[in-house]
């Protein structure tokens, strides 16, 4: 009933920030009450629900890996690099190179506020791309999924006073995969988990006989995807629903903290 909380202060420290003397529930946390039937899935298909937590927990520590190593970049600094993630930071370096992309400093992991829905949240980095501001929001998933709409839809909604000029969205993500030599299938391995991932655009013949490949992996390499997502406010509407039944299913811990 109460959650997987020890305390009150456990619970302002896992679900919020306290900004200026007063706390507020954080946009990633709010987020997490919209169900996930992927993830279900991919627990039911599991050997075991430990061995699903060991993945998805070795999955989480690459893909903050990622993260740091690119916000360092962002923010000026000369990170080092683990080997394991070295190719998916080539990858992002170059794009970045190649785009017309700005970031400032100053704009990266901005903490964020919004008084007048009462949450908090911290910005990947707040960017010129094609002239253009916007959010952009770093992901290290496997595909962008709708659900990155909500979170970042908080984000454009707590900012757009601040910046009269801000305009768009979008989701950055950066992986790693391997491709078959042979037959040009794509394998990415992510916590232990290997996925291989067909083409099933071209037609069943192609997809099956990848299927059927013996394959030979290259080398790991890194991929990248950015997609915008210009019209939020729909999204946000979405947001202020979840939050609220988040509100709702946490009602004990917030009323223990004053926040309702």
């Amino acid at each position: 009933m109460f959650g997987d909380y020890k305390d009150v202060n456990d619970f302002k420290e896992k679900s919020g920030y306290t900004i200026d003397g007063v706390w507020y529930p954080r946009v990633t946390k709010i987020v997490t009450i919209k169900s996930k039937p992927a993830l279900y899935r991919y627990y039911g298909e599991a050997a075991s629900y430990k061995a699903a937590q060991d993945i998805t927990e070795q999955s989480a520590k690459e893909g903050t890996m990622i993260h740091e190593a690119v916000e360092g970049l962002l923010l000026g600094k000369n990170p080092e690099i683990p080997a394991e993630i070295a190719p998916a930071v080539k990858s992002f370096q170059e794009f970045f190179a190649t785009n017309n992309i700005e970031v400032s400093p100053e704009l990266v992991e901005r903490r964020i506020v919004n008084y007048d829905h009462r949450y908090a949240g911290t910005v990947d980095a707040i960017a010129l791309i094609g002239g253009r501001l916007g959010v952009l929001d770093i992901k290290t998933s496997q595909a962008i999924y709708r659900d990155y709409c909500l979170q970042t839809s908080a984000y454009m909604d707590a900012l757009k006073s601040q910046f009269r000029n801000l305009q768009t969205r979008w989701i950055l993500r950066i992986d790693q995969i391997q491709k078959c030599e042979r037959c040009g299938a794509v394998r990415r391995v992510k916590g232990g988990r290997e996925k291989v991932r067909v083409d099933w655009k071209n037609g069943n013949g192609r997809a099956a006989a990848q299927r059927n490949c013996d394959h030979d992996w290259g080398p790991l390499m890194g991929e990248i995807e950015l997609k915008e997502f210009p019209y939020w406010q729909n999204d946000f509407e979405a947001f202020l629903g979840a939050k609220k039944l988040w509100e709702w299913e946490n009602d004990f811990w917030l009323k223990k903290v004053g926040y309702l």
